[in-house]
């Protein structure tokens, strides 16, 4: 037989079956109930999860109060950080501060390939050019990529320009003191008095910082339609296959 727990006075049995929930049932004391409705109203919500102890949008670790970001170390970190470079300058000394010589590259994609920065180095075709050994480069303070390849004249000639411009100002001191150790390519000894450490980022600059001021426009500057010009050289891309195809046909007709 089927029992039902109807009064709320006497204690429930130890093992029962709950009749089914009608209209006339007593209601269930439902201990979350009226805390629910009291902060959330009546209806479907969002059981609220305020984060009150948070201050300034963040907490950190154990501690529930994170502070605003002070800054009254930047002059000290400032003098640090000079202090720094002088002394990895004098440690590399007469090394340049800036590291290895490095070639001018174009950015990559066509959003970006107007602007030029330093790469990764020099590639292979670039030191052949410029008469430098692959193996001799590293040591005498050039990089070299060996993946990468020159796309155009114009970008391989600036890069063999700046290694010979470098070859012309480099000064090579031996490894070892005395007249055996000096090898063929070493600077002699009288130019090695009072050199001077190169400090410069990119040890040869490579940014123009002259601008150009408003010019006139001259009459051939006005008369070139480039828009005309981009338009008819597509097209004369895409269509040379076929006119040279066309002019086979009509060689081997006559």
């Amino acid at each position: 037989a089927t029992v039902s727990w109807q009064s709320s006075i006497h204690p429930a049995p130890s093992a029962f079956v709950p009749a089914p929930y009608t209209s006339t049932s007593p209601h269930l004391f439902l201990p979350f109930a009226s805390h629910l409705v009291t902060m959330t109203g009546a209806g479907n919500h969002v059981i609220p999860n305020v984060h009150f102890r948070k201050v300034n949008g963040m907490t950190k670790g154990q501690h529930y109060r994170a502070y605003f970001r002070t800054w009254f170390d930047q002059p000290a970190k400032a003098k640090r950080r000079s202090q720094t470079r002088k002394a990895k300058a004098a440690k590399i000394f007469p090394r340049p501060v800036g590291g290895l010589l490095r070639p001018v590259v174009h950015c990559p994609t066509s959003r970006y390939n107007m602007k030029v920065r330093l790469g990764r180095g020099f590639s292979l075709d670039e030191l052949k050019e410029a008469g430098i050994p692959v193996n001799l480069a590293p040591t005498i303070g050039i990089a070299v990529d060996w993946r990468r390849k020159n796309r155009n004249l114009e970008g391989m000639q600036a890069n063999v320009d700046r290694l010979k411009l470098y070859q012309s100002k480099l000064v090579v001191f031996p490894k070892r003191a005395g007249a055996k150790n000096v090898k063929k390519g070493d600077t002699p000894k009288s130019e090695l008095k009072n050199v001077a450490q190169n400090t410069l980022k990119e040890i040869i600059p490579f940014r123009s910082k002259e601008k150009t001021g408003p010019m006139a426009l001259a009459q051939g500057m006005k008369d070139f339609k480039a828009f005309r010009t981009m338009r008819k050289a597509r097209a004369d891309k895409k269509k040379l296959g076929k006119r040279m195809k066309e002019e086979a046909e009509n060689k081997k007709a006559e």
